[in-house]
């Protein structure tokens, strides 16, 4: 694989310069871009061609979830993990609904930070822990009631789909669900497969983010 284009929005210039200086110096990852500010972000993903955007929510000029969706509208398939300070499930639903690929606070280790950037690529969609246990509290439970709208849009998922949906929102890569549920690659790729079109979405972010907003289960 070739190396993964970065680029990191913090607007904190202290720990902008020691992040940048960390995921620089790390193998397999080229910075691209360090900026104070989001407000351009949409212009600088369709210059810089970015892999993974590393970004802040609590930025001046423009909020970090913003930011987000300049992203994701100039440049549909750059993967963007969210790295603040917040934990509040306001913000992770915020940004789940946004677009974003994955939400680490940032007393994440680096070590794990380094990690997460790999799955992220990988398809997985990294949270911290804790982030992690509040989303699923969200997350709708088998047998939970949905709404007449809800109903009728999409077929159920079956016990073993909501399981790997499950999975995929704790930031499991397709690889960790399969040596997870015991089932081979091309089985979850099957079910994620079938997740999508039920859904009637197109990746692991916008189905997490319409079961989250709609209740399907």
């Amino acid at each position: 694989m070739d190396p993964t284009r970065l680029v990191l929005y913090e607007d904190n210039a202290g720990l902008r310069a020691s992040l940048g200086a960390f995921l620089a110096g790390a193998p397999g990852l080229l910075l691209v871009g360090e900026f104070a500010s989001c407000a351009q972000a949409g212009a600088d993903a369709a210059r810089l061609r970015p892999d993974v955007v590393l970004m802040d929510i609590d930025m001046p000029d423009c909020s970090g979830i913003e930011g987000l969706r300049r992203v994701k509208a100039a440049a549909p398939a750059t993967l963007v993990v969210m790295l603040t300070v917040f934990e509040d499930n306001d913000r992770v639903f915020d940004a789940i609904c946004a677009g974003a690929d994955g939400y680490l606070l940032k007393k994440t280790p680096p070590a794990r930070l380094l990690e997460a950037i790999a799955e992220v690529r990988a398809g997985g969609a990294p949270m911290t822990p804790v982030v992690a246990r509040q989303v699923l509290r969200l997350f709708p439970r088998p047998g939970a009631a949905r709404s007449p709208a809800a109903a009728s849009e999409a077929p159920p998922l079956s016990a073993r789909e909501l399981e790997i949906l499950g999975l995929l929102v704790e930031g499991y890569s397709y690889k960790m669900i399969a040596a997870r549920c015991f089932i081979s690659l091309d089985t979850v790729r099957s079910h994620i497969k079938k997740i999508y079109e039920k859904l009637h979405v197109r990746s692991s972010t916008e189905a997490v983010s319409k079961a989250l907003r709609e209740g399907l289960a």
